[in-house]
């Protein structure tokens, strides 16, 4: 077996798979036929993903980084868990084909899941769009949405998949202690959420699937039509709030433009993206909800997540352990995004 760093290299420039990995892929992924090659994506860094051409067709094999890791990390047993959970189901997800956990096989634990064609809209003022197709796609984005918070995990075998219970509560000790091992000079703001949030926790939820980066980059649109065909990046996902993970999603209605990929500033009618309240109904529609209680509370926690998250990226990148060249200033972000979801907390 090659090293981590040459097998990287080789999935990078297709160099073919080791015969053990052939017969593993015959024997486990159904109709797959060989010889077959990796090629490294961009994207899915945390869980390396590569497109496995093969004689029979093109999958996706994601696996674990190599050598040592935390406990906990780079779960992609639960990644699998879940996708094969949501087969058969309303929400768009890839095939899975097979997971291996014999390290011995590609030299960390893999999973192999259908590969899915389509556009990835990375920035999401959609930019080349006409506004029809704006709203088209925004539609198609909020539905879903909708059919993943529509579907009970307990009907679909992932009762275990997290705990069920003080899931808001737990979501607000875990982002403050994560804060508090990164912060730096004073952010009145966080302060402030900090105190205000376990004060005003909402009523649980009946708990759903929490994807926990639902963006309109993690999704596969069809190639020619307004549709989502592939829900993407589960590496988050756990049981909990529905509503926190919509309003995470939804925060970028608060937030401008040149701050976070967000479009508060922008002619909205216009660009034909729907107005936060359309957006939110929509969703409330779809999902049988008669509207969303504490909604200020829902998005100054995400906005209080982002922050305590781009707090982490820019302890990192002062440290020299930057993931991307752009961590500092994307870090810097912290502290106004913060003051955004105090805005909201207070009414604003």
């Amino acid at each position: 077996m090659t090293s981590a760093p040459e097998q990287d290299k080789a999935a990078a420039s297709g160099e073919a798979l080791s015969s053990g990995m052939e017969s593993w892929l015959e024997t486990n992924v159904d109709g797959y036929r060989g010889p077959g090659t990796l090629h490294k994506f961009g994207f899915g860094q945390s869980n390396p993903t590569y497109k496995l051409r093969a004689a029979s067709g093109d999958y996706v094999l994601r696996r674990k980084p190599f050598g040592p890791l935390l406990p906990k990390a780079h779960a992609i047993e639960r990644e699998y868990q879940v996708l094969k959970a949501l087969e058969g189901s309303d929400v768009p997800v890839p095939r899975v084909r097979a997971f291996c956990d014999d390290d011995s096989v590609l030299g960390a634990a893999f999973y192999v899941m259908d590969f899915v064609g389509g556009r990835i809209f990375y920035d999401q003022r959609l930019p080349g769009e006409t506004p029809q197709a704006r709203a088209e796609i925004f539609d198609a984005m909020n539905e879903a949405v909708a059919s993943l918070h529509r579907v009970d995990p307990f009907k679909v075998g992932l009762e275990g998949y997290g705990r069920s219970e003080d899931f808001l509560k737990r979501q607000v000790r875990t982002w403050t202690k994560q804060y508090r091992a990164s912060e730096d000079v004073r952010c009145e703001a966080m302060e402030q959420l900090i105190a205000w949030l376990p004060e005003n926790l909402p009523a649980e939820q009946p708990v759903r699937i929490f994807h926990g980066d639902l963006r309109l980059d993690n999704m596969i649109f069809h190639p020619t039509e307004p549709r989502v065909i592939a829900l993407l990046d589960w590496e988050l996902s756990t049981l909990g709030d529905p509503l926190a993970d919509f309003a995470y999603h939804t925060m970028v209605w608060r937030v401008d433009a040149d701050l976070f990929r967000g479009f508060a500033d922008l002619d909205r009618p216009a660009m034909g993206i729907p107005e936060e309240s359309d957006y939110v109904q929509r969703y409330c529609e779809r999902t049988g909800r008669d509207g969303i209680p504490h909604w200020n509370f829902y998005l100054a926690f995400s906005l209080f997540r982002i922050a305590a998250i781009l707090q982490g990226v820019y302890k990192r990148a002062k440290e020299g352990q930057a993931s991307s060249d752009d961590a500092e200033e994307v870090g810097r972000k912290a502290h106004p995004l913060a003051e955004i979801g105090w805005s909201i907390a207070q009414g604003g």
